[in-house]
């Protein structure tokens, strides 16, 4: 009995260990470019915009913020340091939108995120934590600026 046992659990491992099987479409260069690791992954940095303490409704001075807001945006996205954002529909909480960063620690991302001028006046709190997601998301940014028919 204790052979038969011993026997299922050494088929077990096996079956394990070769459940992982090497992908033919593999692409070294691209996974190396992409920063991926074995498993197509890498670190990031999630970013969740909440509503701030600045409940200012001065119009002008807003649309000053929100201005800035979407110039660093557009900044980040093209120094390769931001591949998400948008903003989150209505909700229970006071969350507003999100940011992934590419960068592999919270540090780094807070000093990004301080040079968004609507964090800096507190319209936006963040919470930033640590992403593991697909290295090739920032792919789809290529892509984006081709479907996009409006500029922001």
């Amino acid at each position: 009995m204790k052979y038969i046992f011993a026997l299922a659990i050494f088929f077990c491992v096996g079956f394990a260990a070769n459940v992982q099987a090497q992908n033919p479409a593999y692409n070294k260069a691209l996974a190396d470019s992409l920063g991926a690791d074995d498993n197509g992954m890498k670190q990031y940095v999630l970013a969740i915009l909440k509503t701030g303490s600045n409940t200012t409704t001065d119009k002008e001075e807003l649309n000053k913020y929100f201005r800035g807001h979407m110039e660093n945006i557009g900044r980040l996205a093209k120094e390769g340091k931001l591949v998400v954002a948008g903003p989150l529909g209505k909700n229970d909480k006071t969350y507003r939108g999100i940011f992934i960063l590419d960068v592999k620690t919270v540090e780094e991302a807070q000093k990004l995120v301080e040079t968004d001028p609507a964090v800096k006046a507190k319209i936006f709190d963040i919470e930033l934590y640590p992403w593991y997601g697909s290295a090739a998301l920032p792919m789809y940014l290529p892509a984006s600026e081709k479907i996009a028919k409006m500029k922001p």
